[in-house]
């Protein structure tokens, strides 16, 4: 295990990675915010099925929105509690080190490229 951890992030890596996840939390809890104050309703005023199947559609579409935001959300709270654990950066499925440039653009990843690839072709 000593080999795997080694490769995993150093702490200056930890606090790039720490930046980068409270910014992401900021801009969706911003997000949330601003989309909270704003009512959800069906637009009842609209006349015809078509109006009223759209207005259903856009009121499923603003949930959904919500939903991934929340999750989001979730996510990055999850791993700034875990950003420094010692095995964070490190393969859930494999154990091997998640890729600097992959944590970069992600640093909530769990899984290495390979294991993410075989899971998506699995699920496909």
């Amino acid at each position: 295990m000593f080999s795997k951890l080694k490769h995993a992030t150093t702490m200056s890596d930890r606090e790039k990675l720490r930046r980068i996840l409270q910014q992401q939390r900021a801009t969706l809890t911003s997000e949330q915010t601003m989309a909270g104050s704003e009512t959800i309703e069906l637009d009842q005023s609209r006349i015809g099925r078509l109006s009223r199947a759209e207005a259903m559609q856009d009121h499923e579409m603003s949930l959904e929105v919500r939903r991934r935001r929340e999750a989001a959300l979730k996510e990055i709270e999850h791993t700034l509690e875990h950003l420094d654990d010692e095995d964070y950066g490190l393969c859930d499925e494999c154990g091997t080190a998640i890729a600097e440039g992959r944590l970069v653009l992600n640093p909530a990843v769990r899984l290495c490229i390979d294991c993410a690839t075989a899971h998506e072709q699995h699920n496909a």
